[in-house]
């Protein structure tokens, strides 16, 4: 037996959760069985264990789109009992069970194994967040971007992927302009590297003119919307923003003039479906370049009993940093 958080559905259509105690046997199908150690708190986490989002397909479900452990048993050639592993994405705690137990069963090309010099605590405290951050790091990098090429902006700074992102590229000897709207969040981003703080009003209006002075070498963008419409009229000739997330909303007002007239690129950054050999190049590059000490400073720590607020907590905003969820404490 082990225990889970496990959400159900009423005849109503209302959902609750709470921690069960599960068997082996009512896990789902697949080749590696993972003995979970940790797992995280995402804004998706939030909406499955709450009202579902239209992202969980059925009832009962175990939510947690990350989890990080150790291989138990596999039917699979590529990992053996022992092997650390992690997993992000592939709709994993959405259509499928997830990191929100102390037991996971799941096909094994859903899983990495774990780089040397990061431990499955520490993978957690990364997450998708982490992992998209780095993602999306790494296609600027594709696309031109160096440290000598000028400041790189990093909107909604202080949530999962920004705070990240931000250790990242202070790390890497980016000169990181962070935008936030909470004030008292300043002190911690330039904690991570931040050498400049933009207030959210700044920049968070629709575009008036489709080009401003040119700003900004890069941009990684979790907020989307107006914000990144302005964005994209700011950014240097031949520069590319990161597109990661949609906290302003999915509607972009902007003109074409920035792509036509200044060679600039809109990045999409997916983690979810990302490939196997680009995961591996991602975790590769996390293991070596954020510090792991700005990593720890980032790190709230939660139990399976203290999911249910949390999902709460992170669609209205207020989770700062990364959780990392002892699902055995």
């Amino acid at each position: 037996m082990f225990k889970a958080l496990v959400v159900e559905k009423n005849d109503e259509g209302k959902t609750s959760a709470a921690v069960q105690d599960m068997s082996l046997d009512q896990l789902p199908a697949g080749e590696v069985t993972v003995a979970v150690h940790y797992s995280t708190v995402n804004y998706k986490d939030g909406l499955c264990v709450g009202p579902g989002g239209g992202l969980v397909r059925n009832y009962p479900h175990i939510p947690g789109i990350d989890f990080a452990g150790t291989v138990e048993a596999s039917d699979d050639d590529r990992y053996k009992a022992g092997d650390k592993v992690v997993l992000t994405g592939w709709r994993v705690g959405e259509a499928y069970w997830g990191g929100y137990s102390q037991k996971a069963r799941v096909k094994a090309d859903w899983l990495v194994p774990l780089p040397a010099g990061i431990d499955t605590r520490q993978a957690m405290a990364v997450g998708t967040a982490g992992f998209t951050a780095m993602l999306a790091v790494m296609a600027l990098e594709d696309h031109g971007l160096t440290p000598g090429n000028g400041p790189v902006l990093v909107t909604g700074a202080a949530g999962g992927v920004g705070s990240v992102a931000t250790a990242i590229l202070a790390n890497l000897g980016y000169e990181v302009a962070a935008v936030t709207g909470r004030p008292e969040t300043a002190e911690y981003l330039t904690s991570l590297g931040a050498t400049q703080i933009v207030a959210r009003e700044e920049i968070n209006e629709t575009v008036k003119r489709p080009l401003e002075p040119e700003t900004w070498a890069g941009c990684i963008d979790a907020v989307g919307g107006d914000m990144l419409a302005r964005v994209l009229g700011q950014m240097k000739y031949g520069a590319s923003v990161s597109a990661v997330g949609l906290a302003g909303g999915m509607t972009l007002p902007a003109t074409v003039i920035p792509f036509l007239l200044r060679g600039v690129n809109l990045l999409g950054i997916d983690s979810v479906m990302q490939p196997y050999a680009n995961r591996v190049r991602a975790w590769d590059r996390i293991a070596s370049d954020l510090p792991m000490d700005k990593l720890e400073a980032m790190v709230h720590s939660a139990t399976l009993n203290d999911l249910p607020q949390l999902g709460r907590d992170i669609l209205k905003g207020q989770v700062k940093g990364r959780v990392v969820v002892d699902v055995n404490a």
